[in-house]
């Protein structure tokens, strides 16, 4: 009888761990993670003034990890926290699908939601002179869903909203600027 039972606990600690896949990393929230880089901006540190309103106000290259299985889409959310308005919103693109690895510097892909200058596009760092250094929060939401379904014309608030509905994954990049 003891020798069935031990049996049947090692077939199910077995067929437990038989085949299990390794799980992303998971956050504070729950969502599993995966990385944000760039050839033109290090986290931590202050983005090159051709990205900004005083250079060419290029945007960055960037480009990411694998991210979890069953993501459809993505969605790119760039904001200044610090701005003395409140939050500004520098660049949202979604719909970007969700076999795509980067995005070139200078270059748009997916569908341009519309920044807080009232246009569709990336608008780079200009914080008040004297201001101090600015977070410029680079965000990329990994979706379940193909496409986000927010209007024709979207502001980045509302993209970023319907985008935290459907996040599975969310990785991040916080560069800061500077104007004196």
């Amino acid at each position: 009888m003891w020798t069935r039972l031990a049996v049947a606990l090692l077939l199910t600690s077995v067929a437990g761990c038989g085949g299990a896949k390794e799980d992303k990393p998971m956050n504070d929230s729950g969502i599993a993670n995966f990385t944000l880089q760039s050839s033109d901006i290090q986290d931590g540190q202050p983005i090159t003034a051709v990205h900004t309103c005083d250079g060419a106000d290029q945007s960055p290259q960037l480009s990411w990890s694998e991210p979890p299985p069953g993501t459809k889409s993505l969605a790119l959310i760039i904001d200044d926290p610090d701005a003395p308005s409140g939050t500004f919103h520098h660049w949202a693109a979604y719909d970007i699908p969700g076999a795509v690895r980067s995005i070139p510097r200078g270059q748009t892909i997916g569908t341009q939601a519309v920044n807080d200058a009232g246009k569709s596009g990336y608008i780079g760092p200009c914080p008040p002179r004297g201001h101090g250094s600015h977070h410029y929060h680079f965000k990329l939401y990994a979706l379940d869903i193909d496409k986000l379904g927010v209007p024709e014309g979207a502001k980045i608030p509302d993209v970023e909203a319907a985008a935290k509905q459907h996040q599975i994954a969310k990785a991040e990049l916080v560069a800061t600027y500077e104007r004196k």
